[in-house]
């Protein structure tokens, strides 16, 4: 499998893993505000951007070993790891089976110990996501992901977003999304002993503080920050 991925700056190695539907550009503001402390390493998930357009299913598991393999292919045996969104779960699955490889974690608007209706509604998103029209869900998520300030006044910028998750593999889109909404790892997280910070935003309903409290609680020593008015999209928004 071919994996695109992008190196900017100097200092420790950092790895950033994007959600479903968002390719390693997600990234770029969070970049520039890194400036030179940090050498960033963004890449497309599988059957995202310009990676292969790798046909499911996927697993969290396969996720995590693709993340490894770039840290291996840049001959990087340890770095701090960063995830979004179902990046999230993916840094979790990491820090958890191959601790030795994160020197510290970040947890940004990520999911664990989902309440029977937030996986009723996750599932609903799925079902969505796999059976709806092309673009449908991004346009039922403005709401969720931007609050209703930055939405009124960057209109042109959620269409160049929604643009970008048209073009979207429909089916590696799904594939990805159903990791998303069926894995949870909250039974696991006190494994986790890297440095983790967690955050999220005030009004996220897929990654609510209540979750983002709980893992907290769950991961060793682990550091909480919600940011306030925000929700899911903190990657653009913050």
């Amino acid at each position: 499998m071919l994996t695109r991925y992008a190196i900017e700056g100097s200092g420790p190695s950092l790895l950033l893993i994007h959600g479903v539907g968002a390719r390693l550009d997600n990234w770029d503001g969070v970049v520039a505000a890194l400036g030179d402390r940090f050498t960033t390493i963004c890449y497309d998930l599988r059957g995202h951007g310009e990676s292969s357009k790798a046909p499911g299913p996927y697993s969290i598991e396969l996720l995590a070993a693709d993340a490894l393999a770039v840290l291996d292919h840049l001959g990087l045996a340890r770095g701090h790891v960063v995830g979004h969104s179902l990046g999230g779960l993916v840094a979790q699955r990491l820090a958890i089976d191959a601790p030795e490889r994160v020197e510290r974690l970040a947890l940004l608007s990520t999911a664990g110990g989902r309440s029977e209706e937030e996986r009723r509604r996750v599932l609903e998103r799925l079902a969505l996501v796999e059976h709806d029209i092309p673009g449908e869900h991004f346009r039922r998520s403005i709401g969720r992901w931007f609050s209703d300030e930055f939405q009124r006044s960057n209109a042109e910028l959620i269409e160049r977003y929604a643009a970008r998750n048209m073009a979207n593999d429909p089916h590696c889109y799904a594939a990805a999304y159903r990791v998303l909404a069926t894995t949870d790892l909250v039974a696991e997280l006190h494994r986790i002993r890297a440095p983790t910070l967690i955050v999220t935003g005030e009004g996220d309903v897929g990654s609510t503080p209540r979750m983002a409290q709980l893992m907290h609680e769950r991961i060793p020593g682990s550091r909480l920050h919600v940011l306030p008015g925000l929700r899911h999209s903190i990657l653009v928004e913050a």
